[in-house]
C-alpha cells in the first residue's frame, strides 16, 4: 500500500491520521508497518501537545484512592496524623509533610511525585 504520512495540525488531520493507522495495521507489508509506526509517533506527539497530561490535585488523588480502597476519612488518620489534618489535606488547605508522603506512598504503592505539589515541596515538619 503506497501512502504518505499525515502531518497533524488540527482535528481533521488527527482523524485522518488515526484512520490511516487503522488501515495500515492490517497490512503485512514491512514498509506499511514502518509507515504505521511513524504515523503513530506523529499522532502521539500531536495528542501530547494538544491534550497534555496533568497530575491530579492532591485532594482529588486522595479522594480517588479512598474510593478505590473503600476507605473513610478516619482511615487516613494513621497516615496523616489527626482528623483535622485529614480534613485540611482533603480540602487543599495543607500540603503533606515528608512523613505523610512516605506513609501514603507505602500504603498505596504510588510514586511520591504524585503526592508532592508542583508549586512547592513537602513540608519538613510533621
Amino acid at each position: 500500500m503506497k501512502t504518505t504520512l499525515i502531518v497533524i495540525q488540527n482535528d481533521v488531520d488527527h482523524a485522518q491520521a488515526k484512520a490511516l493507522i487503522e488501515k495500515l495495521m492490517s497490512s503485512k507489508n514491512p514498509s506499511d508497518q514502518a509507515r504505521m509506526l511513524a504515523q503513530a509517533h506523529l499522532t502521539e506527539a500531536y495528542e501530547r501537545s494538544r491534550w497534555p497530561r496533568r497530575n491530579p490535585s492532591l485532594p482529588a488523588l486522595l479522594t480517588y484512592l479512598m474510593e478505590e480502597h473503600s476507605l473513610s476519612r478516619a482511615d487516613l488518620v494513621p497516615l496523616l496524623g489527626t482528623a483535622s489534618r485529614v480534613s485540611e489535606v482533603l480540602t487543599g488547605k495543607r500540603e503533606l509533610s515528608l512523613s505523610m508522603v512516605r506513609k501514603l506512598r507505602e500504603r498505596f504503592h504510588i510514586s511520591a511525585d504524585l503526592l508532592i505539589s508542583s508549586s512547592g515541596s513537602a513540608e519538613i515538619a510533621a
